[in-house]
């Protein structure tokens, strides 16, 4: 479609008249054609705002000099951040509405522009679960004391995996660890959390969990205030612990689970004692027996003695009666020793085997600790390639190598 033109810039006569659709079809696939309209980001302010009961969303984005019409369609994501005098940043589409040709900006998806903004967002969403019930504190479930089974969900390449697995080993080697992966960061983030608690609501015997990652931005965090991963979070079968960003960061998924932690380090040491402060308390146990022991010990024997002598004065010749009593009592003296050593020798069992389970000894079976070139924990032989240097912990001392070569055969079968 051209127009002919004179030397004088007038329009010439036309050979040919369009029909106004051939117009604005021509003008729609012009606009598709191009590349830099097929993929454009624009930020604007929301106007005459309008969601009918189709679900559709209709607005305009405008400046202080411009105003184009815009839609996005009931399926678009971040619909909630329409309204009225809102700033928001829209990615989609140039087109034209044929019907009434429209130059026309289709969304698929849209979010609140600048931190003010996600703040916003972020303390309307509190405000409303809070209202629902999602943070009463009567509904929050204990931390158990002495968890067999933990479950983590959180990145399986990040720190944060790392720093607990270290936390634990050193404090309770007597807990199994299960690692639920899944991103924590970006737009996938939030549905892979949900999914890993539906994962975890569907394994048996998981005495707690808990969901971490490390700090970041309002934005790096924000899957952990999406409403639908604190309902997941609220919905969980087990006790949660919420170990998101630093000490600093606040998320909803804090105020929903059943108790927050400031770090991901600081989950993993309260979710789990210290074996060191249990053979404490199992040697103060021991010392305790020992006290009540010997006190009523002591207590029988003045009862003994104070019956004798009310004896002595009645009676004219009490020192049979007397004879008895001291045997009775180095007897009982004899007895209560052989109870202590005895309750002793069982307290000491049970620390040895504590100990036994602390990572020196399980090192002095046999076991080794692997690191990788980075110095964090290997845990899988994929994360090796040849040529990679590593070293071996023992219980005596370490060494550095080289890998030869990778078999993963045994742990795909």
């Amino acid at each position: 479609m051209t127009d002919n033109y004179d030397s004088q810039g007038d329009v010439a006569s036309h050979t040919t008249a369009y029909t106004v659709s051939a117009v604005t079809d021509y003008l729609k696939a012009s606009l598709e054609s191009d590349p830099r309209l097929a993929d454009l980001t624009v930020v604007g302010e929301v106007s005459g705002y309008r969601n009918p009961s189709s679900g559709h969303h209709y607005f305009a984005l405008k400046d202080e000099k411009s105003v184009i019409r815009g839609v996005m369609f009931r399926s678009g994501r971040g619909g909630e951040f329409f309204a009225d005098g809102n700033q928001v940043i829209c990615h989609g589409r140039i087109s034209m509405y044929t019907a009434r040709g429209d130059v026309q900006y289709y969304v698929d998806r849209v979010e609140p522009d600048g931190i003010g903004a996600l703040q916003q967002a972020f303390e309307e969403m509190r405000k409303r679960l809070e209202a629902e019930g999602l943070f009463d504190s009567g509904r929050k479930r204990p931390i158990p004391e002495l968890p067999a089974r933990i479950a983590v969900i959180t990145s399986p390449t990040g720190a944060v995996i790392q720093d607990i697995l270290n936390v634990l080993s050193r404090r309770y080697p007597l807990a199994e660890l299960t690692l639920i992966p899944t991103s924590v960061q970006g737009e996938r983030a939030a549905p892979e959390i949900v999914q890993a608690f539906r994962a975890l609501n569907a394994m048996d015997d998981i005495d707690v969990a808990i969901v971490a990652r490390g700090g970041g931005s309002l934005e790096d965090l924000w899957p952990f205030n999406e409403e639908s991963v604190a309902r997941a979070i609220f919905a969980s079968d087990v006790p949660t612990i919420s170990a998101v960003g630093h000490e600093t960061d606040t998320t909803i998924a804090d105020y929903v689970a059943d108790r927050r932690s400031p770090t991901p380090s600081a989950a993993a040491e309260i979710v789990a004692p210290d074996i060191r402060d249990l053979s404490a308390y199992i040697s103060g146990f021991s010392d305790r027996i020992d006290e009540i022991v010997t006190r009523s010990m002591r207590d029988c024997r003045s009862q003994f003695e104070l019956a004798v002598d009310r004896m002595s004065m009645q009676i004219p010749d009490t020192d049979a009666p007397r004879q008895r009593i001291d045997e009775l009592l180095t007897r009982a003296r004899l007895a209560g020793q052989r109870l202590v050593e005895s309750s002793r020798q069982r307290l000491a069992t049970v620390e040895a085997s504590l100990n036994a389970l602390g990572p020196s000894k399980i090192l002095s079976r046999g076991y080794t600790i692997t690191r990788l070139a980075d110095g964090s924990v290997a845990t899988s032989a994929e994360q090796f390639k040849s040529g990679d240097k590593l070293g071996v912990i023992f219980a005596d001392g370490g060494v550095e190598t080289t890998v030869d070569n990778v078999d993963t055969s045994d742990s795909k079968d």
